[in-house]
């Protein structure tokens, strides 16, 4: 009875990945597999999807669950998170990314003790559900490694099954030359165990210890968690440093045919089960690497465009286009049925391995310059040769962008990054830092010592909520004119995900791009001032789409401009939305 709540196609798709990653077993965890159907309720219906995955509307807020804490002892912080959401983000970012907020041990939660519990410090699974019903949510899936602290490594330590098989254990003498290092710790850490000393794989710290993905254990352990997330409501989940999954000696260990195959799988299974939940990979690496993860359109649903980050942060402070326009021009569409993820900033700043290939490093060397001037760290990774190069500006990107003692400057600048990321094709995502213009949190990162902290402020709900009552903060411009625009960007169809995108050559010191809906009924062109002064341009409506354009309404301003074949000027780092009117 169970057999038949998947198809033939589906049966097929699933018994073929399992075959291909652990070879003649495969028979006996398809089974394996059928048995977990019903778990948590997940998969007990046969499942209808909706006939668009996204749409215009869709705009996702990242956030920890701690970011905004209580004033009131018996309330939790995702209580007091949920009320300043509804209090004032309806209809701007309806979906809410929480970032990790199980109970963890270090780097802010992204070393796990138990993916299926709540942090007792954040809250419970009935405030998760509480939000969930005021906001779609998305849950991190951190699949490559777990904390040293967890159940399962203590089981290992003490050689308990079948946790004593869920780690890598690898000679110290083994040659690890070609593996590639997102960090400049030790790949491996010594541990002792009841059996004696060994040597375990840990790709990030000694305390995030890598999952062996060459068990099958460990898939059906992943697979129970990701049925109890979908039963929680989670809308997108995002597969944390999945790159590393599939370690190989001789090879890389990064990007593995079998990782591919587990993310496939992954897919095929969620199709089954849940097909209106949504797979993100996150794999900070070069473009190309990037979007492989796409696969045929039978992977990700949707990737980080992890190169629109620093390419746009170095364009408005350098306020040349030259090096975003040459990426952005030969931008690939994704695959049917894929989108991008559009951000600016996240929890970990703004990585720079993306840019690889795209600008000199020369380049490089002037955002590292332009970081540390503004008050944030550069962290590194370990290449080949025993040397070092940056690998992440830890930074706010309000801090990154800001124009020492010219505040209004600061504010358009910022406005203009965020006006570029939720246009661009895809689905946008803000940084809660970014959308409440947080500066860099010095004092946390004197109390912790990590780079990070920078970029990852607690406030005090109260704390909060008095910035935002000053009209004439920083902080108040910036938040209400990014809630004004996201909810204005929500009623326009040429910002739906699967719209096309054309860029257009504007010279170096402005960039632009026409958008079309789907149904082609609707066209925005969107261009951006990335410098100080003001710019003018003739006929931005001068494609074959738009020949004879009378007026323009901007969306950003609420404005109705002239004709743009009389031209346009462009205020200092202005940006524009704008809906030809004949």
């Amino acid at each position: 009875m169970i057999v038949k709540l998947l198809s033939q196609t589906q049966y097929a798709k699933i018994r073929k990945r399992l075959l291909k990653l652990y070879g003649t077993q495969a028979d006996g965890l398809i089974e394996r597999f059928f048995m977990m159907i019903g778990r948590y309720g997940v998969g007990l219906d046969v499942p209808v999807p909706k006939k668009s995955k996204w749409n215009e509307s869709d705009v996702v807020l990242i956030t920890y669950a701690n970011t905004i804490r209580n004033d009131i002892k018996s309330e939790t912080p995702l209580i007091a998170l949920r009320r300043f959401c509804e209090a004032n983000l309806k209809g701007a970012t309806p979906i809410i990314h929480l970032l990790p907020f199980y109970p963890w041990s270090s780097d802010d939660g992204f070393s796990v003790i138990d993916y299926r519990e709540v942090d007792s410090e954040s809250g419970t699974w009935r405030d998760v559900e509480q939000l969930g019903q005021s906001f779609e949510l998305m849950f991190d899936y951190v699949m490559n490694h777990c904390s040293a602290e967890s159940a399962w490594f203590k089981d290992y330590v003490l050689g308990i099954q079948p946790a004593r098989h869920y780690f890598l254990e690898m000679d110290p003498d083994t040659d690890l030359s070609q593996v590639v290092r997102p960090r400049t710790s030790p790949l491996l850490t010594p541990t002792a165990t009841r059996e004696g000393d060994s040597h375990i794989w840990t790709t990030f710290s000694a305390d995030q210890v890598d999952m062996n993905w060459q068990n099958p254990d460990v898939l059906f352990e992943f697979l129970d968690i990701l049925f109890l997330y979908i039963s929680k409501g989670s809308r997108i989940l995002r597969l944390d440093a999945v790159a590393f999954l599939w370690k190989e000696l001789g090879t890389t260990c990064i990007h593995h045919e079998n990782t591919h195959e587990i993310v496939r799988l992954f897919r095929d299974v969620v199709e089954a089960v849940a097909p209106d939940l949504l797979i993100l990979t996150e794999t900070n690496v070069p473009h190309d690497e990037n979007i492989s993860y796409f696969g045929r359109g039978n992977e990700a649903h949707m990737v980080y465009n992890f190169s629109l980050p620093p390419l746009l942060l170095h364009g408005l402070l350098r306020g040349d286009t030259t090096y975003l326009y040459a990426w952005a021009k030969d931008l690939s569409p994704p695959p049917k049925g894929c989108t991008y993820f559009n951000f600016t900033a996240s929890h970990d700043g703004v990585g720079v391995r993306p840019l690889q290939g795209l600008v000199p490093d020369s380049e490089l060397d002037f955002l590292v310059e332009q970081t540390q001037s503004k008050g944030g760290e550069v962290s590194f990774r370990s290449l080949d040769d025993g040397s070092q190069k940056p690998y992440e500006l830890n930074i706010t990107y309000v801090s990154a962008l800001s124009e020492p003692g010219d505040d209004a400057l600061t504010v358009e600048r910022v406005l203009c990054s965020q006006a570029l990321a939720f246009s661009f094709r895809g689905m946008p995502a803000v940084y809660i830092h970014t959308l409440l213009g947080t500066p860099n949190w010095q004092a946390g990162f004197e109390e912790t010592g990590r780079n990070r902290t920078l970029n990852r402020r607690h406030y005090h709900e109260s704390e909060i909520n008095e910035i935002l009552a000053d009209p004439d903060s920083i902080q108040t411009k910036i938040m209400n004119r990014l809630v004004r625009l996201l909810r204005r960007r929500s009623t326009h169809s040429a910002f739906h995900p699967d719209g096309a995108m054309i860029v257009h050559d504007l010279g170096s010191e402005l960039f632009g791009f026409t958008r079309i809906s789907p149904d082609e009924q609707e066209v925005i062109i969107c261009i951006f001032n990335f410098t100080a002064k003001k710019q003018s341009i003739k006929n931005p409506g001068n494609t074959p789409l738009l020949k004879s354009v009378k007026q323009f309404y901007d969306i950003v301003s609420g404005k109705t401009l002239g004709s743009g074949r009389s031209g346009l000027v462009l205020d200092p780092y202005q940006a524009l939305w704008l809906v030809p009117r004949s």
